[in-house]
């Protein structure tokens, strides 16, 4: 429940307190969308029957030490007996949201067992987990919508907007995607984080575009999910141009939230409902007309439906770069985790990009979507920028290790970006070489070479 009182206003200190921190752990927490899939159709699986989704999740619910979630009497995920949490995006992609852990290493190791025992169950009732950055064969015509309440609530928001909207219902159904969050420890730590991760996020994503295709077929771009982005919500999604100041405070984040609207509030019989489209002070000020006022957890559920690349919540959440091939998750963690959590590298990766204004950004972003490794970035070779980082995210590893902070293996985990770093042939360069060798069957090749594998 989020309706507040009908006369308590939010103090600029409160809304500044749900980014205060007293921890001092770093922890690293990863969320991973997998598409479900038909194995010889590559087609999305629905909600209901006894193959579907609801039956999966209720043979999850089954399991020792395992709790239901429910959204008005629907069944829409499980929580684990180890903290992690599995739910369905909008589309029907499967999400396993991890238990945050104390290095790499320990944290893939709980989410590659995680993910196999959900590949098996999802074996029993016929159809794969495949994690990317999209569905494969599936067109918007084709989408399995899931009965999540809210979803009609998004719907209508994006279309609300127009043209600026247009790909936002694509972006729920269509996409997934690979995020990983990391711990602050104070709103200057945050500030720090949250800069160096908003500055990177652009050529970083040329190492990871990997959603090449269109209904089973080329699309004519390496990633489609970036394009999608590009075109749902600007003044909410994609780098904010604030994150990239010198001077960048949390305060100024504060600020710019302040002049986003919210979208939705939740009430108190549980369901959610649409709330006046005014920017989020003017809420504060004026109230939702109904008597009440945001409370804390409006305020936090408003930092929800804000999608930039990095999302600011209780932890920074990176979600700019394309989902990679189950093979290849590791590198994921491990590539921000030394970007994020090394001081040194943290200030050596700032000396690279500092230059880069968010215009800029926004322009690169449309190129790598294209061109990938050969896009440019304010005149520089992407390549160079992106190969650049990857230096110093291993150097950042390494660090870590020295200080007793991560195993030594995590290293290797960047080597899938290394190879691309190296040869310039991204994920989705190999997706495309799959497809030109045997269009006929794609689908059933694709999905055999990328579901997570069975613990049978």
């Amino acid at each position: 429940m989020s309706v507040a009182s009908a006369s308590h206003v939010l103090s600029p200190a409160e809304l500044r307190s749900v980014f205060e921190r007293e921890k001092q752990d770093e922890l690293v927490g990863i969320e991973i969308e997998s598409a479900a899939l038909d194995p010889r159709t590559g087609a999305s699986i629905p909600y209901g029957g006894e193959a579907g989704i609801g039956a999966f999740l209720g043979h999850l619910a089954s399991e020792p030490g395992v709790e239901a979630v429910h959204d008005y009497g629907t069944l829409v995920g499980v929580k684990l007996p180890d903290g992690g949490h599995v739910s369905l995006e909008h589309g029907g992609a499967v999400e396993y949201s991890s238990a945050p852990a104390p290095c790499v290493a320990d944290l893939m190791r709980t989410t590659r067992a995680a993910l196999e025992w959900l590949a098996t169950a999802a074996d029993r009732f016929g159809f794969a987990l495949v994690p990317g950055a999209q569905y494969p064969c599936t067109t918007f015509e084709d989408v399995q919508w899931m009965p999540h309440s809210r979803t009609s609530l998004m719907r209508d928001h994006f279309e609300s907007l127009g043209q600026e909207g247009e790909w936002g219902p694509r972006i729920m159904s269509m996409i997934v995607s690979t995020q990983v969050s990391f711990d602050f420890t104070s709103p200057a730590d945050l500030a720090d984080k949250l800069r160096i991760q908003a500055a990177a996020s652009t050529p970083a994503a040329a190492l990871f575009v990997n959603a090449p295709l269109q209904a089973g077929k080329p699309s004519g771009l390496l990633s489609r999910r970036m394009l999608f982005w590009s075109r749902a919500d600007p003044a909410r999604t994609r780098v904010v141009p604030v994150t990239l100041r010198e001077d960048f405070t949390i305060d100024l984040f504060i600020e710019w939230a302040l002049g986003l609207p919210m979208i939705h509030r939740g009430m108190p019989d549980g369901s959610r409902k649409r709330v006046p489209a005014v920017p989020f002070r003017t809420l504060l000020a004026e109230g939702f007309g109904d008597g009440t006022f945001p409370g804390l957890q409006d305020w936090r559920d408003h930092l929800s439906q804000i999608f930039p690349d990095v999302r600011l919540r209780d932890t920074l959440e990176l979600r700019a770069v394309d989902g990679l091939p189950y093979e290849a998750l590791d590198a994921v963690p491990a590539f921000w985790t030394g970007l994020t959590y090394d001081p040194p590298t943290r200030a050596a990766a700032w000396e690279l990009l500092r230059h880069i204004n968010g215009e800029q950004h926004l322009e690169a972003l449309a190129d790598i979507a294209h061109r990938g490794m050969r896009a440019d970035l304010a005149g520089h070779p992407v390549r160079e920028l992106a190969a650049e980082l990857l230096r110093l995210s291993e150097a950042g590893l390494r660090a870590r290790v020295d200080a007793g902070l991560e195993r030594a293996e995590t290293v290797s985990c960047l080597e899938p970006l290394k190879e691309v770093a190296r040869t310039g042939e991204t994920f989705a360069h190999r997706t495309l070489t799959q497809w030109h060798q045997d269009p006929a069957h794609f689908p059933r090749n694709y999905v055999a070479a990328h579901r997570i594998p069975t613990t049978g």
